[in-house]
């Protein structure tokens, strides 16, 4: 194993286009790394498993040899319903809701479990008090799931993406790593569940939640032959995906962290929790990680353009010259943040003549989305933005670097090296190391 640290460590990023793995030693350098296309879709869990499946075996077996660890991001809100085994329900709910899936027709009720409040009319009035008190938020997704569900809830469980694929590493489906479920109804300032959660018919179905970074076991036998690793190693749970690639940004005080992917999220690290609709709050590597994901993002510009025409089209835009449009560009009707409100309209034109320019002005609407982000977490008790640093695909284009330094009069670094498989992998690779256990 010439050359190779021993022992190392594995990352698995679960994004909303595709997943990477990487590899890191226990200081956390970066060793190899890999990408592919989910093999069927991203809602079809079994695209989950062989995708990893696929990435480890890409990986050379001297390096495989050495995996202690592994841990695992998921895309924050993407839901299941599995049975008790993990095994799969038959036809549409053997597949997965897409963190961007609202269910209007459950705030109610999802505002009613979340507040403690059981009453039949409890007002559906005002902005939700917590992330799971949304239509965009996991519980609302669970409550639909539950509905269509052919057994009992108490039979089934509801797990998130990341949390069904780390139950898969370990055979054993009982955990959920806190930070993907907090638009479940994870309380992670006083480690419970909110309101009437707890107390349903359904609750069986609800995991059990464990901190980011707990080492939760090893490798179940038949998996470790599957992805060809050491029957010794360690999974570890993980985050959200958004966490995840602040955790590989390492911000410093006053850094913003935007991830620019098919969605845009925005997180910054702050000395107390903060609470509001669309927000979450999380617990990361020991401090309180704030922010918040938008539907737009990236993925709106693959629908107009292919990715050679965006490379193109960026190169001929002048940041100086505003196009003075004023668009909203959302991928459909419905946002989570800034704003929480399932019923958002997108704005997409009138479009100019010019693609050069209606490019621009989707980016320029863009940075007025991020803008509005920043601003928001600001009005809640964040820290003022002194810089942001940029991961993810988007920060591969310098033109939108700099409309968006422009809007948000604070320097804007692009970092796209940076990614949440990498930061998955130091997380994992802590755990080699004798630290504190992170929570």
């Amino acid at each position: 194993m010439a050359g190779v640290p021993s022992p190392c460590a594995l990352g698995l990023d679960l994004g909303s286009s595709g997943l990477r793995l990487a590899a890191c030693n226990a200081s956390g350098d970066l060793l190899a790394e890999q990408a592919a296309a989910y093999p069927v879709a991203f809602s079809d869990p079994t695209s989950w498993r062989e995708g990893l499946v696929d990435l480890c075996a890409r990986l050379s077996p001297e390096l495989r040899a050495s995996v202690g660890a592994i841990a695992i991001d998921g895309t924050s809100g993407t839901l299941l319903l599995c049975h008790r085994d993990g095994s799969l329900l038959e036809g549409a709910l053997g597949q997965a809701l897409s963190y961007a899936t609202a269910c209007p027709e459950q705030v109610r009720r999802a505002r009613q479990l979340s507040e403690g409040d059981d009453r039949a009319d409890a007002s559906s009035d005002g902005a939700a008090a917590s992330p799971a008190a949304s239509a965009s938020g996991s519980l609302a997704r669970a409550l639909r799931l539950l509905e269509a569900a052919p057994a009992p809830g108490a039979e089934l469980l509801l797990r998130h993406q990341a949390d069904w694929l780390m139950g898969w590493l370990l055979a054993d489906w009982r955990w959920g790593e806190a930070t993907n479920n907090l638009r479940l109804g994870w309380d992670p300032l006083h480690w419970r569940w909110q309101g009437t959660i707890a107390f349903q018919p359904w609750s069986p179905a609800l995991p059990r939640i464990c901190a980011s970074g707990s080492v939760l076991g090893r490798l179940a036998a038949a998996t470790a032959h599957s992805l060809g690793l050491p029957a010794s190693c360690q999974v570890v749970a993980g985050s959200t995906d958004a966490n995840a690639a602040v955790l590989a940004a390492a911000p410093g005080p006053g850094d913003g962290v935007a991830v620019l992917g098919t969605t845009l999220v925005l997180k910054q690290f702050c000395s107390q929790p903060l609470q509001g609709p669309g927000l979450s709050c999380h617990r990361v590597a020991g401090r309180w990680l704030v922010g918040g994901a938008s539907n737009s993002g990236a993925g709106v510009l693959g629908q107009f353009f292919s990715p050679a025409q965006l490379a193109e089209l960026s190169r001929q835009i002048d940041p100086s010259r505003p196009t003075g449009l004023e668009l909203r560009p959302l991928p459909g009707r419905g946002e989570r943040f800034p704003v929480d409100d399932p019923d958002l309209e997108p704005i997409l034109g009138p479009r100019p003549v010019s693609d050069v320019h209606f490019l621009q002005a989707l980016l320029e609407g863009l940075a007025a989305i991020e803008q509005a982000g920043w601003q928001r977490l600001s009005s809640l008790g964040a820290p003022p933005l002194q810089r942001v640093i940029s991961l993810g695909g988007g920060a591969r284009n310098p033109q939108w670097r700099r409309l968006r330094q422009q809007r948000l009069g604070v320097p804007v670094l692009n970092r796209p090296g940076l990614s949440a498989a990498l930061g998955m992998a130091r997380l994992a690779a802590s755990t080699l190391k004798p630290t504190p256990e992170l929570r």
